[in-house]
C-alpha cells in the first residue's frame, strides 16, 4: 500500500511504518538531505579557498607560511569537537528522531557560520580575534557533526530497496556542490575585488549567506515526517541507551567504519579543499586558475558520484570500496608528481582522474555506513565513526599536508599521506561483509 499524504504535505501518521514512499515524499527527502551538507561544505570551501586572506586578517604578525599554518590549525582544532558532536547528535537522532536532530543541527550550524562574518580582525581586537574565530568554528563543527550521518541515514531509510546507493550518493554530491559554489564565489571575489577590499570586507560576504540557506533547509526538514524505519522501531520498542548498545554490541562495526572512512577523510579534504592552496603555494599556479581548475573538478565529481552510488547497488559496496583503495594506493604518487610538470590543462585532467577515484569511495561510503549499523544505533554509529575519522584525519589534512611539506621539503608528501589512508581503508574493508543485498537491519 503506498504511503498517503496528509493535507500538510507530510506522510500520514497512519502510514508511518510503511516503507514505501511516494515520489513527492522522496523528492522532499532528497532536498532536505541535500541542503544541510551543502551549507556545511560551502563554509569549509570558503574557509579553505580564502585561507590566505583569513591568515592575513587574523594572524597579520606572522609570516605567510606561519599564518597559513595557524589558519589551518584553527580549521583542524574545530574538528576535535566532532566526535563528541557525533555522539550527541547520534544519540538524539536514535532516541528522538532523525528529522528532529537534523532540523536543529542545521539551525545551529548556519548561525555559527554566519557569525564568522561578524568577527572583527586582529587589527581591531587583537588576540581576541583568532580566539573568537576558534570558538565559532568549534560551535560550527559540533553542530555540523550530525549532518552527514543524519542525512545519509535519513535517505537510506527512505530509499527503495536496490537503490539505496543511488539515493545516499546525494549526500556526497551535496558536499561537492557546496564546495563548488564556495570555490566559484571565492574565485569571483578574488577576480573583482582588490587585495585591500578582499582583506577588509570581501572575505566576509560568503559567510553571510549561511543564514538564509540554513533557514530554508530547516523549513524543508520541518515539513517531513521521520523515516519509516525509525517509526517502525518506535512502534516495536525504543532503547533509552543507544550509545550503550553501540559500544557494547557493535565495536567491530565501529572499527571497520572508522577504518574505511579514513580514505574519505584524507582524500576529500586534500583533493577538494586543500588542492587550490597546494597548487598556488607549492606549484606556482595563479589563485584564479587554481579556483577554476577546482570548479571544473568539482563539477565532474558531482557527475561521477551518482554513477558510483548506482555502481555499488549493482556490484556491491565491498568491491567498489576495495577497488577505490587499490587505485589510490597505486596511482596517487605518480599523479601528484605529474602535477608539477604539466600545464593547466594537464592539472585539470589529473584532478578529474583523482576526483573519479575519490567518488568510488565517497559515492559508496554513506550507504555502506548506513547499512553496517542497525536502525536502533544507525545514526549514532555512523556519526561517531565518521566524525572521529574526520576529526583525526580529515580536518587535520590541510594542516598535516602543509606541515609534511615543510618538514620533508617534498611536494609529494601529501600524496604519500593519501596512500597511507588508502591502505588503512583497504584493510578495514577486507574485514567487512557485503551489505548491498540485505535489507536494513533493525537490531
Amino acid at each position: 500500500m503506498p504511503m498517503t499524504i496528509d493535507p500538510a504535505g507530510t506522510p500520514s501518521a497512519v502510514e508511518r511504518g510503511n516503507p514505501t514512499a511516494t515520489p513527492t515524499v522522496l523528492r522532499r527527502v532528497v532536498a532536505a538531505s541535500f541542503i544541510g551538507n551543502f551549507v556545511e561544505w560551502f563554509d569549509y570551501a570558503v574557509y579553505g579557498y580564502l585561507a590566505t586572506v583569513i591568515a592575513r586578517v587574523f594572524f597579520p604578525d606572522s609570516s605567510p607560511a606561519t599564518g597559513l599554518l595557524a589558519t589551518f590549525a584553527v580549521f583542524a582544532i574545530s574538528f576535535v569537537i566532532r566526535p563528541v558532536g557525533g555522539l550527541v547528535w547520534g544519540h538524539f537522532g536514535d532516541r528522538i528522531g532523525r528529522r528532529t536532530a537534523l532540523s536543529l543541527s542545521i539551525l545551529i550550524m548556519s548561525t555559527a557560520t554566519f557569525c564568522i562574518a561578524l568577527i572583527p580582525g586582529h587589527d581591531q581586537i587583537g588576540i581576541l580575534a583568532p580566539v573568537l574565530l576558534l570558538i565559532v568554528r568549534m560551535v560550527q563543527g559540533f553542530s555540523a557533526s550530525g549532518e552527514y550521518a543524519g542525512a545519509s541515514a535519513f535517505l537510506a531509510e527512505y530509499a527503495p530497496e536496490g537503490r539505496r546507493g543511488l539515493y545516499t550518493s546525494v549526500v556526497p554530491a551535496s558536499t561537492a556542490a557546496g564546495l563548488l559554489f564556495g570555490s566559484l564565489l571565492a574565485a569571483l571575489l578574488s577576480g573583482v575585488l582588490t587585495g585591500d577590499q578582499l582583506d577588509s570586507w570581501g572575505w566576509r560576504l560568503p559567510f553571510l549567506l549561511a543564514a538564509p540557506l540554513g533557514l530554508i533547509g530547516r523549513y524543508i526538514r520541518l515539513k517531513l515526517e521521520d523515516t519509516p524505519k525509525f517509526h517502525e522501531l518506535e512502534l516495536r520498542e525504543q532503547s533509552n541507551a543507544p550509545l550503550r548498545i553501540l559500544f557494547t554490541e557493535h565495536r567491530r562495526a565501529i572499527a571497520i567504519a572508522f577504518g574505511v572512512t579514513c580514505l574519505n577523510a584524507v582524500g576529500f579534504y586534500l583533493l577538494l579543499s586543500y588542492m587550490p592552496t597546494y597548487l598556488s603555494t607549492r606549484l606556482g599556479v595563479g589563485e584564479t586558475a587554481s579556483f577554476v581548475a577546482s570548479a571544473i573538478t568539482l563539477t565532474c565529481y558531482i557527475g561521477f558520484i551518482f554513477g558510483m552510488g548506482r555502481l555499488s547497488d549493482r556490484f556491491g559496496r565491498k568491491r567498489v570500496l576495495i577497488a577505490a583503495s587499490i587505485l589510490f594506493a597505486v596511482l596517487t604518487v605518480p599523479l601528484f608528481a605529474a602535477l608539477g610538470v604539466v600545464g593547466i590543462v594537464g592539472i585539470v585532467l589529473i584532478q578529474i582522474v583523482l576526483s573519479a577515484l575519490l567518488t568510488m569511495n565517497d559515492g559508496t561510503l554513506p550507504v555502506f555506513l548506513a547499512e553496517i549499523f542497525p536502525t536502533r544505533v544507525r545514526y549514532s554509529g555512523f556519526a561517531f565513526s565518521f566524525n572521529t575519522a574526520n576529526a583525526l584525519f580529515g580536518g587535520t589534512a590541510p594542516f598535516v599536508a602543509t606541515l609534511l611539506i615543510r618538514l620533508t621539503g617534498s611536494d609529494l608528501a601529501p600524496a604519500w599521506y593519501l596512500v597511507a589512508a588508502a591502505l588503512v581503508a583497504m584493510g578495514a574493508m577486507a574485514l567487512a561483509r557485503e551489505t548491498a543485498d540485505a535489507p536494513l537491519a533493525d537490531d
